[in-house]
């Protein structure tokens, strides 16, 4: 059962103004199967209104705001989510089935993004360049315009934060399109937003399916730029529709993320990474550590505390706080299982209990470990988004770097080794947008950018990086003798 919630979830946030749609969907709790409310099913007219909106606010009080104000803005937005962090933790553990403890997590980062990029929203600066004699030749970073932003449903809260809070600071016009699976903590952030004192248009959130509000934004000739987060499959569809209109896209797609584990690491200290990093989320992350490496020499070791620690683990309704809560729905459950039948030639080495006692509609699937497993068997290729993960075993370095970069992905990896050398070497050749040497941040802080290679996408967000991503470089050069 919903909260007494500030603003009518069914409802849109179009130039300031919050309002109702024709038709709209239901929102299911992936803990039990039950309806939480309706939510808007936004149409192609929506989205027109909400570009425009967001360009009147261009062309109006958002556009002629300074940077310093802008970062005030933001600022003052990220104690509001403070304020309200234990109503944006239940949302998310209700729409999306997260554990209390991830949820309020995800809420405080959010925070922490606003916080991060209202600092930052006034320190981007141009360069000048050294030119003929009798000119002055000089950059300036400027916003693109309005902004869409297609989020998903696995880090609702983080992944606004690190995209339209990137976004506002550079004084884009954001148009957002949360996953119609989760979008109760998007529009709470619009809610707070408003409350802020942003200005009508700033921020616009249009929620609905992706084959329609989401292609409509993507093809939207007003959009000048768009930031996606999702599967591989539908993010060449982005990609397509926005080439239609020669408009830059930042894609963070799949992963299969490795972590390699050489046999003098500290396996103590890696083990909580080595697990937890593939089972956050009930493994519903980009970055998960979906395959674990391990030198030979040490795999009974580090495969015997796995299998221990994943009887170990718990799982639940999100609200009872367990480790491990359900996928978000039942459509991706079948989807999971369709894909976990590749393993039909290979016994798991460990599951984790599945209580008797769980809600029948619950998407709850029973987390397994398989091992050892080929670096090619489709476990070890192909993103499940799941809490499964496969151990490998491997001799020499110069074989596991090729097994860690034998994937068509390339987001993040973890090396786990105390020879300092090798860990030099390691983060040169991994093919990965980010490496964790002796941790595993599955994705790191708010201040270091992130983003993939290959089929990960490309662009980065988070970090300095995102304000670039989210901008324009001018180049200004005048001759005056």
């Amino acid at each position: 059962m919903l909260p007494n919630l500030p603003f009518d979830p069914s409802h849109i946030l179009i130039g300031g103004t919050w309002r109702g749609t024709k038709d709209t969907l239901p929102l299911i709790n992936p803990s039990d199967g039950s309806t939480l409310c309706q939510i808007a099913r936004s149409t192609d007219a929506d989205v027109n209104e909400a570009v425009a909106a967001a360009q009147d606010a261009l062309d109006g009080d958002w556009g002629r705001m300074s940077a310093m104000e802008r970062g005030r803005c933001l600022t003052r937005l990220s104690q509001l989510v403070l304020d309200h962090t234990d109503l944006l933790t239940t949302l998310e553990t209700l729409d999306v089935g997260k554990p209390v403890t991830q949820a309020r997590a995800d809420a405080i980062a959010l925070a922490r993004y606003c916080e991060f990029y209202g600092g930052a929203a006034d320190k981007v600066h141009g360069t000048t360049i050294p030119y003929l004699d009798g000119y002055t030749v000089y950059t300036l970073r400027e916003p693109h315009g309005v902004t869409g932003h297609i989020v998903p449903w696995n880090y609702p809260m983080q992944i606004i934060g690190r995209s339209v809070g990137a976004a506002l600071a550079m004084g884009n016009a954001c148009v957002l399109k949360p996953a119609e699976d989760a979008c109760l903590t998007a529009l709470m952030f619009a809610h707070l937003a408003k409350e802020t004192g942003f200005p009508d248009g700033a921020l616009n959130v249009v929620p609905g399916l992706g084959s329609e509000a989401g292609a409509a934004l993507a093809r939207h000739p007003g959009v000048q730029h768009l930031s996606f987060t999702g599967s591989v499959q539908t993010g060449r569809i982005i990609q397509t529709l926005a080439a239609e209109n020669v408009v830059p896209v930042t894609l963070e797609l799949g992963g299969k993320s490795p972590q390699i584990v050489f046999d003098d690491a500290d396996i103590d200290a890696a083990l909580p990474f080595l697990v937890n990093a593939g089972l956050q989320n009930a493994g519903q992350t980009c970055s998960a550590a979906s395959r674990v490496l391990i030198q030979r020499s040490v795999y009974d070791r580090v495969a015997a505390a796995m299998v221990d620690a994943y009887r170990a683990k718990s799982i639940g309704p999100a609200s009872s706080n367990p480790d491990i809560g359900p996928l978000i729905s039942l459509k991706q459950k079948t989807r999971f299982e369709t894909l976990l039948k590749a393993a039909h030639d290979l016994p798991s080495i460990a599951e984790t209990p599945m209580p008797a006692d769980l809600p029948p509609q619950g998407a709850y699937v029973q987390p397994r470990l398989y091992g050892p497993v080929p670096p090619d068997h489709p476990l070890a290729q192909d993103e499940l988004f799941g809490p499964v993960q496969v151990l490998i075993p491997f001799e020499t370095e110069e074989e596991a770097i090729k097994i860690a970069n034998g994937t068509i992905y390339g987001l993040v990896a973890g090396v786990w080794t105390s020879d300092g050398a090798r860990q030099m070497r390691l983060a040169k050749a991994l093919k990965t947008g980010q490496v964790f040497v002796n941790n595993y941040g599955a994705g790191g802080g708010v201040e270091l950018p992130f983003g993939g290679i290959g089929k990960s996408g490309h662009g980065r967000e988070k970090g300095f990086e995102a304000l670039y991503g989210f901008s324009t470089l001018k180049t200004v050069a005048a001759k005056h003798g």
